[in-house]
């Protein structure tokens, strides 16, 4: 029998980064502190588990609609209007299968063989995989890295071509930990619509802010409601990474096309887990509220030791579970640091080269994945390989 050639993209290529490496040592039995890995450390709160106990014990195991319960979405059309200033009506909201399954399905519905999408660099490789699939070109534009990777309106238009269909964007941003502010969100909004663009805008660390920054959804903008697909998880905030749910929002127009990728795809999503994941948008958020905080205490503890490493600097991000401090001091590519840090250190950091050419000369440490003990005895390792080069 002859199979089919395997289709590998350049996305799927890279997708596991520095885990992969640490894998092997792990089955050695190595003690090793997971900061590559991109998880939250905590438990998912337990009004959110017996929820879903109860939808068990109620029968609730069935088919379902195929765009989500409707008293989860009526649920999530009253957070986004509250939260993120969108108005949408139930129609306009698919449940999905985490974020990751939410983006597919807006890249398969999107993009046509030949669309090109550009990327911000550093960029999320997910995104590569996922347009190369749907028969899209990578363009890559890069954000202003002296300035703290801003969002530069001008590096955007220069990589615009009549085949350009879409933009996407992280915000806040991984692997930088940056929350982009009204201004840069509006360059993005003018030349989207200027040039008639749909933007894809992943908003999972919307909850995950720090000092007062302020996250907005660009889809919230004049204009851009009806050009926008914004994808939202219940991954990180809540600490629900393993149970898979999600949704994305569209205009009515675009939504069509996205909810018959996702239900030729899966269906729809387990309904008793609808019940658990319903559970934390209405219920209390106290628990949430305290991951954040908990996330704070960490990310202050690793921006307070990196700085004081020779050849490191780090800039405090504003969200997000990630540092990315800058280790062109040393001299050396961040992916030969990355592996060095694991082999000498037994700490697992992700090389800023992963995320694009603009990651180059960082390391994204994600202290949200360990507890705050582990994380501290991880800088004390890193210090100490630092201090030895």
């Amino acid at each position: 029998m002859k199979w089919p050639a395997q289709r590998l993209t350049s996305g799927s290529k890279k997708s596991f980064g520095m885990y992969d490496e640490a894998s092997k040592l792990d089955a050695q039995g190595v003690d090793l502190i997971h900061l590559e890995f991109g998880r939250p450390h905590a438990d998912t709160p337990d009004h959110i588990k017996q929820a879903t106990k109860a939808a068990l014990d109620a029968g609730i195991v069935h088919y379902g609609d195929f765009r989500g319960t409707l008293s989860f979405r009526q649920a999530l059309v009253k957070k986004l209007r509250d939260f993120n200033k969108l108005d949408y009506g139930v129609d306009e909201v698919l449940v999905t299968n985490g974020l990751t399954h939410a983006s597919f399905a807006a890249f398969m519905a999107a993009i046509d063989p030949g669309d090109e999408v550009i990327l911000l660099d550093p960029y999320y490789p997910q995104h590569i995989g996922k347009t190369e699939l749907a028969g899209g070109k990578v363009v890559i534009a890069g954000l202003d890295k002296a300035n703290n990777f801003a969002i530069s309106k001008e590096k955007i238009a220069e990589k615009i071509t009549d085949r350009t269909r879409m933009i996407v964007l992280i915000n806040p941003a991984n692997p930088t930990g940056r929350v982009y502010t009204r201004d840069e969100l509006q360059n993005v909004a003018d030349l989207a619509i200027e040039h008639d663009l749909l933007v894809l805008s992943d908003e999972v660390y919307e909850y995950i802010t720090y000092d007062q920054a302020q996250h907005i959804s660009i889809a919230s903008l004049p204009g851009m409601r009806e050009r926008t697909i914004t994808c939202f998880a219940f991954t990180k905030a809540y600490s629900m990474d393993g149970w898979r749910v999600g949704y994305v929002t569209a205009d009515a127009k675009l939504m069509p096309a996205i909810l018959t990728i996702a239900m030729t795809d899966v269906t729809h999503v387990n309904v008793f887990v609808q019940e658990g994941a319903r559970a934390a948008v209405e219920g209390p958020q106290d628990a949430m509220l305290a991951m954040v905080e908990a996330d704070r205490r960490k990310r202050d503890i690793v921006v307070q030791a990196l700085n004081q490493m020779p050849g490191v600097t780090c800039a405090a991000p504003e969200a997000t579970i990630y540092a990315f401090p800058d280790i062109s001091g040393t001299g050396r590519s961040s992916q030969d640091i990355a592996m060095a840090i694991l082999k000498e250190a037994h700490v697992v950091v992700e090389a800023g080269s992963f995320y694009g050419p603009a990651g180059e000369g960082h390391l994204r440490v994600c202290f949200g994945s360990e507890s705050e003990a582990r994380v501290t005895e991880a800088m004390e390792r890193l210090s100490r390989f630092f201090n030895a080069l």
